[in-house]
């Protein structure tokens, strides 16, 4: 048996045991950084430390208080808040009372949390602030089984008249209470985490489903056990990393990220504010972090406008370092799959030279300038805009899984990785592509099933453990996979060719440094189009420049000069397209797309449905007057 075996098949019951182990092995060293305001509420955050011995002491204050709570074992608890080191603490403190989590976005609306926690029969709710306690009680009617709401910050939190005695508490509150309890009971979250089995619940997290109600996908201890084994398996971390972690801790691909961290014992900076990642990134100097494509599609729009905006020679020179960075990235990565050895050519890697010192350099300080790695996952990124960090020197490895599969399926392997797909699978977890292209998969990782849905179950999970991914995908000769597009959402035109809308979405997104979001529509029409949302950030900044200045958004994306600025781009895009594939009209929208509306998940995904039903009049539109109106 070979060590990596040896290291997945020997895993604990748990991420509760794991926990333990890691702060036996390293009690002192530093687990869990993460920003404090400071007092005057202007200029940089306090960043301040938590060790494993800290962080345990306060993860068995929480276990024990949601005990004294009346919790038993596989009970649900909530947990509703934005990413926080506390959120993690909260989770773990859940785990190692042998109860599960439910995991809810915070954006996610009042009737909906209400679902969620009724569905799953959450007893207790672990709230971030006031406004997630005020969901709770505008629905406790419809809740009876949620017996008490714990609250991160006690900021605006006041007591209702009608809110049955002791109902709500603050994190505060339940560790004292916890400790108390653990005073009295010493060995009690002890006793808990060892009559943890590993096929006990330990996490529920609701898809975001784009039609209908979401479905609750139950994930046993041994998923994240697994998890946590076989990411250290891969080699691609060390316990001398710092991870900077922002991604939604509610979704699968934020959850995943604890797990593997325990294992390993390196630190993570934690802060879930978007808007603070380029602020924090110089500070927090990270080694690895992971994102959504949507992250590396901004930068990349970004860097292009900054370079427009210092004018023409700027531009120039950005635009040739970006193609000597994808032709570096090409080169080097064919060469390393034929021969083992990232070589090009001499005169390539002089002008690479170049641009490292005019542009790239640049770019990898505002990275933090350590960031050795760069995991990408959730969506596709586009191949174009992978090559151009990839030559840049930002190493983005993409990886694939669901929420049904722990997250992590499949990862890009260290200095083999190859852009475009998204890596071999995760040791342990087996692969194959059914004859209709869809990816088939089996493995420790795969879920028990859907809560109370064993009829949608079945759908997906044959009796003999191979689930049915849903999207469709190549697997290399020596085990690389490339996505190509979700089965449910290929294109078959009315002339009868299949097109795959990601693929196309992905090329124009390459093309295009002002698009935010494009959906191509096609299925049964004898053409395709496209809805566009831009960048509101870049296209002002275009705006500004042609004589658009002092336009809201709206106006400047229904101004004609932005149009045919975008129809430029779009003719570039078809330019490389097979005839049937080409977009033939467009229609710019007047706002970006996003999660409150609905049209993006948390993890910032397309809902192709909710967005073709909010703008079918514009669809419409595009057809009205050929063949098929």
């Amino acid at each position: 048996m070979s060590d990596t075996q040896t290291l997945i098949e020997n895993r604990p019951p748990s991420v509760a045991h794991l926990f333990l182990e890691r702060v036996a092995a390293t009690p002192d060293a530093e687990a869990y950084r993460y920003p404090v305001p400071s007092a005057s509420g202007e200029g940089p955050d306090d960043w301040r430390s938590l060790s494993w011995a800290g962080a345990a002491e306060r993860v068995f204050a929480i276990a024990a208080g949601l005990i004294d709570l009346g919790l038993r074992p596989e009970d649900r608890v909530a947990l509703a808040s934005a990413t926080r080191a506390e959120w993690i603490l909260a989770d773990l403190g859940i785990l190692c009372a042998g109860a599960a989590t439910t995991t809810v976005y915070p954006q996610t609306n009042a009737e909906e949390s209400a679902f969620i926690l009724g569905d799953s029969g959450s007893r207790v709710l672990i709230a971030d602030n006031a406004e997630q306690l005020a969901k709770a009680r505008a629905q406790r009617a419809n809740l009876p089984e949620l017996k008490h709401v714990v609250v991160f910050d006690g900021a605006g939190v006041e007591p209702a008249a009608d809110d049955p005695e002791g109902w709500v508490l603050t994190l505060a509150d339940l560790e004292a209470r916890g400790a108390a309890y653990l005073e009295e009971n010493p060995e009690a979250v002890k006793e808990r985490i060892k009559a943890i089995k590993s096929d006990h619940l330990a996490t529920i997290i609701y898809t975001s489903g784009t039609t209908g109600r979401p479905k609750g996908v139950r994930l046993p201890h041994d998923n994240w056990s697994y998890m946590a084994k076989a990411i250290a398996a891969t080699g691609l971390l060390n316990s001398e990393d710092v991870q900077y972690l922002w991604l939604p801790l509610a979704h699968v691909f934020g959850k995943v990220l604890t797990s593997g961290q325990i294992e390993l014992g390196h630190v993570t900076a934690v802060d879930g504010r978007v808007d603070k990642i380029i602020e924090n990134l110089p500070v927090v100097q990270p080694t690895y972090m992971a994102a959504v494509p949507r992250i590396f599609e901004k930068v990349y729009n970004g860097v292009a406008a900054k370079a427009r905006a210092g004018g023409g020679a700027k531009y120039k020179i950005f635009q040739w370092a970006a193609e000597v960075a994808r032709e570096y990235a090409k080169t080097s990565q064919d060469n390393f799959r034929r021969t083992g050895v990232a070589s090009v050519p001499f005169g390539l890697g002089a002008k690479h030279k170049v641009a490292d010192k005019l542009v790239y350099a640049k770019l990898r300080e505002a990275f933090g300038g350590r960031l050795r790695a760069a995991v990408s996952g959730s969506a596709a990124l586009a191949p174009e805009i992978g090559y151009f960090f990839a030559g840049a020197g930002i190493h983005i490895l993409e990886g694939y899984g669901l929420t049904e599969t722990s997250a992590a399926s499949f990862v890009n392997p260290g200095e083999a990785y190859r852009t475009g797909t998204v890596g071999k699978p995760l040791p342990g977890t087996e692969v194959r592509i059914a004859d209709d292209g869809e990816i088939l998969l089996r493995g420790p990782g795969i879920m028990e099933g859907y809560h109370g849905q064993p009829e949608k179950t079945v759908e997906v999970l044959e009796s003999d453990g191979w689930f049915h991914t849903g999207d469709i995908g190549e697997l290399s000769a020596d085990g690389y996979l490339r996505i190509t597009d979700r089965k449910k959402d290929l294109i078959k035109t009315s002339g009868g060719k299949y097109i795959a809308p990601a693929e196309v979405e992905g090329q124009f997104k390459a093309v295009c440094p002002y698009v935010s979001n494009i959906l191509v529509h096609g299925a049964d029409r004898n053409f395709c189009t496209a809805l566009i949302a831009l960048d509101e950030q870049a296209i002002m900044g275009w705006a500004e420049e042609n004589g658009l200045g002092g336009k809201s958004y709206a106006d400047v994306v229904a101004d004609p000069a932005t149009v045919t600025l975008v129809e430029g781009y779009v003719k570039q895009l078809n330019d490389g397209l097979q005839r049937w594939q080409t977009i033939k009209k467009f229609k710019l929208l007047p706002r970006d797309l996003d999660v409150e509306h609905g049209e993006l998940t948390p993890s910032l995904k397309l809902k192709r449905p909710v967005v073709e039903r909010e703008y079918k009049g514009l669809i419409e539109e595009m057809y009205a007057g050929s063949r098929e109106a």
